[in-house]
């Protein structure tokens, strides 16, 4: 499964990310104007086997400014970045760090480096694959369903793979991009911090 799960990654990756060049560019420009530099938010992410890289996006929030009152999430989410991060535009670079094999087009999604000691034994378990851009707990309510759930989802995928798995979750991610569904948590602009229990403070988690 991991050669042909790499083949499905370049063949498709690879030339949606150089058709998508000229919409990138549109996207740069107009993050640029609204949000300023940098265009792209770049962070550290654990992948395969916990091992840290470097995933990029385009940026969708302000820079934190607490003399103009820019201090959490919503307070820095524009309008336009919660275009882009519902039409999942933003996502668009990301595509680079699966054509490098930092990430596959489907697996459990790449959180927070400080998440790692706070995941359970079996948790931690979804470092087995790569991380993917979109995954099983994307389609099954992405930022709508509760930790505890989404975990056991990204293990579920680890234990149960396959290519026309892997296909399937593709088709339900275009289909769940287009309805818009699952962008935040509620009561949260994206997702609360997972604090490795069921409570969970408000964070970044973008």
């Amino acid at each position: 499964m991991t050669d042909g799960k790499r083949v499905l990654d370049l063949a498709v990756s690879l030339p949606v990310f150089v058709l998508s060049l000229p919409v990138q560019a549109v996207v740069a420009v107009a993050v640029r104007r609204k949000l300023g530099s940098p265009v792209l938010f770049s962070q550290e992410r654990p992948g395969l086997g916990g091992r840290v890289f470097v995933m990029r996006k385009f940026r969708t929030m302000l820079e934190p400014d607490p003399a103009k009152g820019l201090v959490t999430d919503a307070d820095r989410l524009t309008p336009f970045g919660t275009f882009l991060r519902s039409t999942s535009l933003d996502e668009l670079p990301t595509l680079w760090n699966i054509v490098r094999g930092d990430m596959s087009l489907v697996g459990p999604r790449p959180l927070l480096v400080r998440y790692l000691d706070r995941y359970s034994p079996e948790q931690a378990r979804r470092h087995e694959v790569r991380p993917g851009l979109t995954g099983l707990a994307q389609v099954s309510g992405r930022n709508t369903v509760s930790w505890e759930q989404r975990l056991g989802l990204d293990v579920e995928y680890v234990d149960n793979h396959s290519f026309r798995g892997d296909l399937s979750i593709i088709a339900r991610t275009v289909a769940a991009v287009l309805r818009r569904d699952g962008i935040s948590a509620e009561g949260d602009v994206t997702m609360p911090e997972f604090m490795g229990s069921n409570d969970s403070v408000s964070g970044s988690e973008k």
